[in-house]
């Protein structure tokens, strides 16, 4: 259970006010079909976390317990510098000719692909040995992060202080990953 809740908590942290909320914006507005929007988040966060959690149960029979715990700390210590790192909003795929499902579906794909997000899903997934618990809880994450800016366009951004947000939580991750490695480490 504590994999669903942390990749649930953490993808959902990671992904507020990121370049994945941008191009679901902009996809959003062109498209104006909320349902085929919201069905590509969907198919497409599933998809990444899949992806991450199998990465993650490959990975971590390999590794002991102090190395499984490193890696995970490393995840969350990426996540919590990408949450530090200035957003550039992506490419709208405007040129792409495929309809709104696809598009989104395919743009959330290959641009969640190394994303924070991603990564700590493999870590949660590498130490915790639940490659499923942690799959869920990173898509529910990332769908709970995407699909109310689908539904509420830019206002969402007017009404969560997205950049407090961003360093509340960047802070908060890079104290709890410090703290996982000097646990790691042995330090603590």
């Amino acid at each position: 259970m504590d994999a669903l809740l942390l990749a649930l908590l953490g993808c959902l942290l990671g992904e507020i006010g990121d370049k994945s909320q941008l191009l679901v914006l902009a996809l959003a507005t062109r498209f104006q079909r909320n349902g085929a929007v919201i069905a590509g988040i969907i198919v497409a966060a599933i998809a990444n976390a899949a992806l991450s959690a199998t990465a993650g149960a490959w990975i971590g029979p390999m590794l002991g317990s102090d190395p499984r715990l490193l890696f995970l700390s490393l995840s969350v210590l990426f996540l919590g510098i990408g949450l530090l790192w200035p957003v550039t909003s992506p490419d709208p795929l405007a040129s792409w000719p495929t309809g709104a499902f696809v598009t989104t579906m395919l743009g959330l794909f290959i641009l969640g692909f190394g994303d924070g997000p991603q990564f700590l899903i493999l870590g949660i997934t590498t130490h915790s040995g639940n490659p499923v618990l942690a799959a869920m809880g990173g898509a529910i994450g990332v769908i709970a992060a995407s699909v109310p800016v689908v539904l509420l366009r830019d206002r969402i951004f007017a009404i969560l202080p997205i950049r407090a947000i961003r360093l509340g939580g960047a802070a908060l991750l890079l104290l709890v990953g410090a703290m996982l490695a000097l646990s790691a480490l042995a330090l603590v």
